[in-house]
């Protein structure tokens, strides 16, 4: 996308509009049974960045160019970095903690299996789908899970079907979803809170953000140490998901799916009915790191609009200005070290292994850049994150979620809370 499109000045005020108004409503508590459910700033900047898109409403697209909603795509991504950049910086100072707990945090990962466990009976027995059950229920859908069903079935049989409805419905509900459900469960005081700040390291960038965002809002007193644990744990999704996904949650769920169908169905040979997102229209966006330049730009534009709206719940704009800077910095030398490595590790995991270097006890100045860095509230720079997604929303993700229909719906809610759920019961189990 053109870099004029990215430095679009109305889309960056806009979201800085939605941002201030978001953090001026608050954390809204909401009595719910046993416990509480927890509204944050997020979830109203999502629900504002919806009704100002341009392919939702009708009073928007009077008043809204289509090119903003474009444009808040790639963006997401970028808004997303200096946040994984505050997350690592939390893990740093609790270096020991993570070490004691170390156990836990590696088996937790097996608690992604308990998607299939959960919704793979439901799908097949109640709701009657075919093998697009498997595509939908052996992940939570994000692109790495994408990738290794279109290597191995392709994205137009029944199994892609299944895995880009629920990438779909995620796309749009799933960080709400985590968030809602997070800080519920935190309220209910059933898990310790640091088995819960594990589950919310399920390695999407925006679904960690708002179920750490919802757990520490909960717990303000235990912020820090829950948000180590939740981005140690999101870390390690990174290192270990996607061959966790194909050696053994995959055939895992052609298991499960085999037995759930009481025979062995023959794979079909030929085309199916084609989803309506196709492996070209799922093509990549261009990756941050792949043009450095460009993005230092544009991630500058989105680190000045998480600056302003940390002024309400955070610090003034002068006592936060280092902390931002710090935050760009390690989140473009992040993005450096991934165009430059090796091998590869996606950007967001460069940046957090970034921001953790930086803040461990040994690194030189690590108490000065941690005291700079507290100036930055973590929740206030994950708002407008929430709402270039919401503005982001294309019409051929409407169209989806309409197609895919309300079962993929019912399935991936499963799915997300199987994912976490489990990997939450086994975390408190081993600590």
């Amino acid at each position: 996308m053109p870099l004029s499109r990215l430095l679009d000045w109305r889309l960056h005020a806009l979201v800085i509009v939605i941002a201030l108004v978001s953090e001026f409503v608050g954390i809204q508590k909401v009595p719910l049974g046993p416990g509480t459910l927890l509204l944050l700033p997020l979830f109203y900047a999502f629900i504002l960045g919806v009704l100002f898109n341009h392919n939702v409403t009708r009073t928007a697209r009077r008043f809204i160019p289509e090119r903003i909603s474009e444009a808040a795509g790639p963006l997401i991504l970028l808004s997303i970095m200096p946040f994984i950049a505050r997350f690592g910086s939390t893990i740093g100072p609790a270096i020991e903690d993570l070490v004691q707990a170390g156990p836990a945090l590696i088996l937790q990962e097996f608690g992604n299996l308990g998607t299939m466990l959960i919704a793979m009976p439901l799908a097949v027995v109640v709701l009657k789908m075919g093998r697009e059950a498997i595509g939908a229920t052996y992940s939570i859908a994000r692109e790495p899970n994408i990738a290794v069903i279109s290597d191995k079935y392709g994205l137009k049989g029944p199994e892609g079907i299944g895995v880009m409805g629920i990438y779909v419905v995620g796309t749009m509900f799933g960080t709400l979803w985590f968030a809602l459900m997070a800080g519920y469960l935190t309220s209910l005081d059933i898990f310790d809170p640091r088995a819960l700040a594990m589950a919310c390291g399920v390695g999407s960038g925006s679904m960690v953000a708002a179920c750490s965002a919802a757990i520490a809002g909960t717990l303000p007193e235990l912020k820090d140490e829950l948000l180590a644990f939740s981005g140690a744990s999101n870390l390690m999704t990174y290192a270990t998901g996607l061959y966790l996904s194909l050696f053994i949650a995959l055939p895992a769920a052609e298991k499960l799916y085999s037995l759930l169908k009481g025979q062995r169905e023959a794979k079909p040979a030929g085309a199916q009915v084609a989803p309506s997102l196709n492996s070209e229209e799922m093509s990549q966006e261009e990756r941050p790191e792949s043009n450095l330049p460009k993005t230092a730009l544009a991630m500058a534009a989105a680190c000045a609009v998480a600056w302003v709206a940390n002024t309400v719940n955070g610090a003034g704009l002068i006592a936060a200005l280092p902390g931002m800077l710090i935050l760009y910095g390690m989140t473009m030398t992040g993005l450096i070290i991934t165009r430059f490595s090796p091998f590869y590790l996606p950007g967001v995991a460069w940046v957090s292994l970034v921001s953790i270097v930086m803040t461990l006890p040994f690194f030189p100045g690590n108490a000065w850049l941690t005291e700079q860095l507290s100036a930055v509230n973590f929740l206030a720079i994950v708002t407008p994150v929430l709402a270039y997604a919401g503005l982001a929303l294309t019409k051929r993700e409407l169209a989806m979620f309409r197609e895919a229909g309300w079962k993929l719906v019912v399935i991936a809610l499963l799915v997300f809370t199987g994912t976490f759920l489990s990997s939450a019961l086994i975390a408190d189990l081993f600590l």
